[in-house]
């Protein structure tokens, strides 16, 4: 699936089965929250913390938890996220082709 069909999809999603888009201030809370339910995976998983009990170590699903709140986001706001993405790689490229390769951290 490109990023485009994902778009397509989700929007098709949300005016048969979601009825409407929530809000885009709703939108980007829930974006925060699930945000927060990636970091305690992650922290859980490969930071200091353990699963609790009864705690799922989803992280596939809380990833795509975060790109199903953007993706309706984008939708919502008129952004095409392959051209975004597109123009977010070539500005980076631009702006970091020596800096990380000349980064002895990184070595």
């Amino acid at each position: 699936m490109t990023i485009d069909e994902a778009q397509k999809q989700v929007d098709e999603w949300i005016k048969t089965i979601g009825v409407r888009y929530f809000s885009e201030l709703t939108n980007m809370a829930c974006l925060t929250e699930e945000v927060g339910e990636l970091a305690r995976v992650i922290a859980r998983r490969y930071g200091d913390q353990s699963f609790k009990k009864g705690e799922n170590d989803n992280l596939e699903e809380e990833m795509a938890d975060v790109l199903w709140v953007l993706i309706c986001l984008a939708n919502q706001t008129g952004v095409n996220l392959t051209e975004a993405l597109r123009k977010s790689i070539e500005k980076k490229t631009l702006r970091d082709k020596e800096r990380h390769i000349n980064n002895p951290k990184l070595h």
